[in-house]
């Protein structure tokens, strides 16, 4: 296996499948089994998912919130899909864990670097709710973080297209795919991969990460092996 531990992160929005909103529970379904085959091959997974298919703080600030207090419903939204995922897992006989960057006691433990990487150890799947459990970071950010925190060989971003494409390839059909692209080159061609807060932590502490398909059964066992698909982003 060429990656073994890895932050696994995901959009809210991929797990509305084909709603509008909310939590799709074929696709919901499809994720758990993809990650809990990954487990089973012997990998250590942490998971780091958005909040956007139930609320997203910045168009909270469009429509009149005060933005920290959006931010903070946005941090409980990943909280939410967190939980349903970790349900999902648990049903499949995966062991799971929940980690907060805010503080629900009730419902998950604090974040902390040491203690998501003692029980990736032990064969957990890491789930890490709540962002980075402060206002105006992204979960981007909180990917980066976090897998900085875990030691994580990689940051694996699941998305619903195979790759960094030169423009959007569900617009222009001419987009063309990188193979690999640098972080710096990236940014220059201004590629939304991830927001730029994000970009800098990676590129300053060496992480690098992949963008792949999530949506095609397989692929994330086939990303961890080492085989060509997606796009690595490295310095």
């Amino acid at each position: 296996m060429k990656y073994k531990r890895v932050l696994l992160k995901l959009s809210g929005e991929s797990l509305m499948g084909a709603q509008q909103y909310g939590i799709d529970p074929k696709r919901l379904d499809d994720y758990t089994d993809e990650i809990a085959a990954a487990v089973r091959a012997g990998a250590q997974i942490a998971v780091v998912i958005g909040g956007g298919n139930i609320f997203r703080g910045l168009q909270g600030a469009a429509k009149g919130i005060d933005r920290v207090y959006g931010d903070n419903m946005g941090m409980l939204a990943t909280v939410i899909n967190s939980i349903s995922l970790q349900s999902s897992l648990r049903s499949k006989g995966i062991k799971t864990v929940l980690l907060s960057g805010i503080g629900i006691d009730k419902i998950a433990e604090l974040m902390s670097g040491p203690k998501a990487i003692e029980y990736l150890e032990q064969g957990y799947v890491v789930l890490i709710g709540g962002g980075t459990g402060n206002p105006y970071f992204t979960t981007d950010t909180g990917s980066a973080l976090r897998a900085i925190e875990i030691k994580a060989d990689i940051i694996l971003k699941g998305t619903r297209v195979d790759g960094i494409y030169t423009a959007d390839p569900e617009k222009d059909p001419t987009a063309t795919k990188f193979e690999t692209i640098t972080y710096t080159e990236a940014y220059e061609r201004n590629l939304k991969v991830m927001d730029l807060t994000a970009f800098t932590m990676c590129k300053e502490n060496n992480m690098p990460m992949l963008v792949f398909d999530m949506n095609t059964k397989g692929n994330l066992t086939k990303v961890l092996e080492g085989e060509n698909i997606g796009t690595l982003v490295t310095n």
